[in-house]
C-alpha cells in the first residue's frame, strides 16, 4: 500500500492476537488539533489511568512530547506523537 509517497507493507495474519504496546504511530505538529478531529470523526481514543481524567485524552510528558494512543478495528495500539524538540 502507498499513501502519499510512503509505502507501507500489511499482512492478514490468521488468529490474530493484537499486540499490548503501540504498533504504530504518527507525528504531528498540532497533536490537539488532530485528537480532536479524530474524536468528532468517530476515532475513540484510550485512556489510560496515567492520562486527565477531562478533556483530552493526551499524555504530556515532562520535557514537553505529547502522545495520545487509539486502536485499529484489530485491536492494535496506534498512536499520534508530538515531539518538542523537533
Amino acid at each position: 500500500m502507498e499513501g502519499n509517497g510512503t509505502r507501507i507493507r500489511m499482512a492478514k495474519v490468521p488468529n490474530h492476537q493484537p499486540a499490548q504496546f503501540t504498533v504504530l504511530g504518527w507525528k504531528t505538529s498540532d497533536i490537539e488539533k488532530q485528537v480532536s478531529e479524530l474524536q468528532a470523526a468517530g476515532v475513540k481514543f484510550e485512556r489510560y489511568p496515567w492520562l486527565p481524567k477531562d478533556g483530552l485524552p493526551i499524555w504530556a510528558a515532562p520535557g514537553g512530547d505529547k502522545v495520545a494512543w487509539f486502536k485499529d478495528p484489530d485491536g492494535n495500539v496506534l498512536s499520534l506523537s508530538f515531539h518538542a524538540a523537533g
